[in-house]
């Protein structure tokens, strides 16, 4: 196709070794043409000048200012349908974008979310593919992984969130793009899976097939981290793990005939309940200290 098909955003920051070797990977393994559109957070490693000789699309901002408003800064520079979050420390693998495009093909409408599968060296999760090729990129053994990528059996899952990720532009900017209150980002992106589905989305599905690798650089270790983990808990009335486990069925195989279903509406709200009365008492500590110190004396 001599059209592109994914305006692809990666936000970048002073990462420039993982962002060439990302945007490298996409040249030479995706099937279709692609947008690239790169944010690129202060630059003091050359990444403005790099990708200004690219010629690719991008915005700037002379600070870090962050994941939730480099997505939305990039939102301006869209030319296609379809908007795909990838992160700069990933090696997108062959028919990565096939498979995905493949899906959204298969779909009937654009209420859809759809994760591709990520392989990485050190963290475990149910949708993840752990296995070692390197975390820098002086031991990336390309070839070894080119070779045995399609070897790890999983199968397709439910609960899409995290990158790569791909939603249509007009879902997007119904929902409103990334939420800033979240800034610097630790946990904007279930936040942007929870306003997909208040919206009406349900169709959340992760694909073995599509796969990426994932370095596990670790940007975030060198941020201020906002504290999600209650804004999610504030903000929806659940945490972000119940949320993704009774909502959109994360850790789950996918199951065609249990799309938009969830988990019993009882366990959903006794999930809600409980961590309404733990998002009270971490703010009367916050507030007050430990709270023993105001219980009476033991007699």
């Amino acid at each position: 196709m001599e059209q592109n098909v994914f305006s692809i955003f990666i936000p970048s920051w002073n990462n420039l070794p993982f962002l060439k070797l990302c945007v490298e990977s996409i040249k030479k393994n995706s099937t279709y043409q692609h947008q690239i559109i790169i944010h690129v957070n202060e630059g003091k490693d050359g990444t403005l000048e790099w990708v200004k000789e690219q010629g690719f699309d991008y915005t700037y901002s002379p600070q870090n200012i962050g994941v939730c408003f480099s997505m939305n800064m990039m939102r301006t520079k869209v030319k296609t349908d379809y908007i795909l979050f990838l992160n700069d420390d990933m090696y997108v693998l062959p028919e990565w974008d096939k498979v995905l495009y493949d899906e959204i093909k298969a779909q009937k409408d654009n209420m859809f979310f759809l994760s591709a599968t990520t392989i990485q060296p050190h963290t475990q999760g149910s949708s993840i593919i752990v296995a070692d090729y390197g975390d820098t990129i002086e031991s990336f053994q390309e070839e070894k992984l080119l070779k045995e990528y399609k070897d790890y059996p999983l199968a397709d899952w439910f609960g899409a969130t995290l990158p790569p990720n791909v939603v249509h532009r007009d879902v997007w900017d119904i929902i409103g793009g990334y939420s800033v209150e979240y800034s610097p980002g630790m946990y904007s992106d279930p936040d942007f899976t929870a306003k997909l589905w208040f919206y009406g989305v349900r169709y959340f599905k992760g694909l073995s097939a599509s796969r990426v690798y994932h370095f596990e650089t670790k940007s975030t270790t060198r941020i201020k981290k906002n504290f999600g983990q209650m804004q999610f808990l504030m903000k929806w009335g659940i945490t972000n793990s119940k949320f993704r486990r009774l909502v959109t069925r994360r850790d789950e195989s996918f199951v065609p005939e249990l799309v938009g279903t969830t988990h019993p509406e009882s366990e959903i709200k006794k999930s809600a309940f409980y961590s309404r009365l733990k998002a009270i008492y971490y703010l009367l500590t916050k507030s007050f200290g430990p709270l023993w110190k105001f219980m009476p004396p033991h007699k």
